[in-house]
């Protein structure tokens, strides 16, 4: 009777908490923002706990943040969508989407304010990589990976804050499923086909990484592994990217699948892409303990 009851979940949320025609302001832009003000709280007890200067948080958070949104946007289009830095080169920099009629932020004719509604999670992994390099080069004087570990350490938490966000978006949505908690997206965009009770693949991968959060904080208490140089991160890339892997066989296709149909070797963008995350990690945790970090 409750399996009856509760066969399918039908949701149909608005992806807006405010519209008003030239302003909107989406879920997943807020889930984004909830994301990095979680790693700020998260990184400044890390600072605490280690006696680190809490003046490089500032600087800290800005760099990341440019290079996650940078990565994550560029990522989309070169993973996924490529001749759009032809086509449409003026959405893949900007927040817009052609809409004739429309005028965004009063000077771009035909485009609609959308939001970044693409971005990638294997760019912003890269954008992030970058960015604390360049952030250890200037502010830390010591190796990317110990800025990196701890970064490590807070980013599952604000994956499973953009994971939901998808979900408030009906987008990234699974394979078609009988099971009792399948859920019928009836916003879903039309690519998807028919709307039909789905696998919530969006909250699998952000329980996932919700798990991953918390598995990555009971390594950090260890203080070996914060003086392994690496280790930490190691371990985040192999499991996040393991549990993206893992979660891609029951989304359906976005569509857009470049790398997939150039390699050609049965899996999709999302896994080809994840594979060499993961074995980055798996050397970076099993070489670690040659790298022993000591404060002077």
């Amino acid at each position: 009777m409750l399996i009856h009851l509760f066969s399918f979940i039908t949701w149909d949320p608005s992806p807006y908490l405010v519209d008003l025609g030239f302003l909107k302001i989406h879920y997943y832009s807020l889930c984004w923002i909830l994301a990095f003000v979680i790693g700020w709280y998260m990184m400044a007890k890390i600072f605490r706990q280690e006696n680190e200067k809490k003046e490089l948080l500032d600087p800290l958070f800005l760099y990341v943040f440019i290079g996650c949104i940078l990565g994550a946007r560029l990522g989309e289009f070169i993973f996924y969508d490529p001749k759009a830095f032809i086509d449409r080169p003026i959405e893949v920099l900007l927040p817009v989407a052609y809409s004739p009629g429309h005028t965004a932020f009063g000077f771009l004719q035909d485009y609609e304010f959308v939001g970044f509604q693409g971005l990638a999670s294997h760019g912003a992994a890269l954008g992030v990589i970058i960015s604390a390099y360049f952030f250890s080069r200037k502010y830390l004087k010591r190796s990317a990976l110990w800025i990196l570990d701890r970064i490590a350490v807070v980013v599952p938490l604000g994956g499973a804050a953009v994971r939901f966000g998808n979900f408030m978006n009906s987008e990234i949505v699974g394979k078609p499923s009988d099971l009792p908690w399948a859920v019928k997206f009836l916003a879903q965009s039309s690519s998807y086909g028919e709307v039909v009770p789905r696998h919530p693949a969006q909250l699998y991968e952000a329980l996932g990484y919700i798990i991953l959060g918390f598995i990555m904080w009971t390594l950090y208490q260890k203080i070996q592994y914060r003086k392994q140089m690496g280790a930490l991160l190691g371990v985040f890339l192999f499991f996040l990217f393991l549990i993206r892997f893992i979660v891609e066989f029951f989304k359906e296709n976005q569509g857009k699948e470049a790398v997939a149909e150039t390699i050609n070797v049965g899996l999709n963008n999302g896994q080809i892409l994840s594979i060499p995350f993961m074995l980055i990690g798996l050397y970076l945790f099993i070489s670690s303990k040659n790298r022993i970090f000591n404060r002077a």
